[in-house]
């Protein structure tokens, strides 16, 4: 069997960091801003800033390219050492996603079977984290949408988050064939109970942002549609509490025809998103950091952020060598598999196949990998 219809890049990447910023205004880029402090009647500030760190790849769900990931390490050190910045918001272009994760597309064409290549984007990876953590302004996650896989990491590297309603959170790696080693196996553990930070990281399964909050892991859940003048909460989303089979349902998903008739609903609506109560506690939340003595704040934030910081640096340099191996294997089936959807109708490989082959001991060689993965549709 031959793979040679799966789509490969050739053109190396350039993996230092140079002195020139990895910004833009053309997708995929990152687009940095300082806008001007307001105060908690709208009036400018003077002389005071807050930095937005966008990631701008909406077209691919702001998933992050080589260079992009360049350009958030700048962001977020530049943002750090001006006097003149208050906080920083990293989010999002558009109302889908904040973030998908890595770009799966690089990942397939040119980092699987490249472990070393793919070990160097690890270290730019990491770094961003590090930028995120290690930033001297408090950091607000503005949760614009989907925030998935890498995007739910750097996300929850931020000191808050504050999310529109339609947003939904969670991981992919065992479905794609990674590990959410990027920070949510170090962070989860610390923000929930271990069975739920478990569950949360090998499932795949997707939260809804009222299911993140009631869990605590994020701050605050604020609508974003309006219709007829009137916000309307995400009707996907059960946000009443009762009991059903013994559990407290909340935040739960709908299911059946009232999920359906709810996902219609968004699909119509959700291109027109308001984000006006979202940016308003945003800047509620950076109001409040400006009215406090800016040393004993970030020593106060950096108290916290420690406990984060200590399983992620413990962690970071031996996850980046498995990431880097993995991508010899299960790396690229798996991300192999996502990117050629359109090719083969299927994003995942077979799983039970796949197993059934290791039981039987068979070499992990390219006729192994072809009887997994999806064949081009005729």
């Amino acid at each position: 069997m031959s793979l040679e219809w799966m789509p490969r890049d050739n053109e190396i990447k350039d993996h230092l960091q140079h002195t020139d910023v990895h910004w833009g205004t053309e997708p995929p880029c990152i687009v940095h801003e300082k806008r001007p402090l307001t105060d908690s009647e709208g009036n400018v500030v003077e002389g005071l800033y807050v930095s937005w760190v966008r990631l701008n790849n909406p077209r691919q769900y702001n998933s992050y390219t080589t260079e992009m990931v360049k350009g958030v390490i700048a962001g977020f050190e530049n943002a750090s050492l001006d006097r003149s910045v208050v906080a920083v918001v990293f989010t999002g272009t558009g109302p889908y996603a904040f973030c998908t994760g890595g770009n799966t597309k690089e990942y397939s064409e040119f980092y699987s079977l490249r472990s070393d290549e793919y070990g160097q984007y690890m270290e730019l990876f990491n770094h961003m984290v590090d930028a995120i953590l290690m930033c001297k302004k408090p950091t607000v996650c503005r949760v614009n949408g989907m925030r998935v896989a890498g995007g739910q990491e750097i996300g929850m590297a931020c000191d808050l988050a504050i999310a529109s309603d339609l947003a939904i959170f969670g991981q992919a790696g065992p479905r794609h064939g990674s590990a959410p080693d990027g920070g949510s196996s170090d962070f989860l553990p610390w923000f929930l109970g271990i069975e739920d930070a478990m569950w949360n990281c090998v499932s795949c399964e997707m939260w809804s942002a009222y299911k993140m909050k009631a869990k605590t892991l994020i701050s605050k859940v604020l609508p974003v549609l309006k219709v007829d003048g009137e916000w309307i909460r995400n009707p996907m989303v059960i946000t009443d509490k009762y009991v059903e089979d013994g559990e407290i349902v909340y935040g739960e998903f709908k299911s059946g025809a009232a999920g359906k008739e709810a996902r219609t609903f968004v699909k119509e609506h959700q291109p027109n998103a308001d984000f006006e109560l979202l940016d308003k506690e945003v800047d509620r939340i950076i109001w409040t950091f400006a009215n406090l003595f800016p040393g004993c704040l970030i020593k106060s934030i950096d108290s916290i952020r420690q406990k984060k910081k200590f399983f992620w640096d413990v962690m970071k340099n031996a996850n980046r060598h498995w990431l880097a191996a993995n991508m010899g294997g299960e790396a690229f089936l798996g991300f192999g598999a996502f990117n050629s959807k359109k090719i083969t109708g299927q994003d995942t490989i077979d799983f039970i196949k796949f197993r059934q082959n290791i039981a039987q001991c068979k070499a992990w060689d390219m006729d192994m990998f072809a009887e997994v993965l999806g064949k081009p549709q005729e």
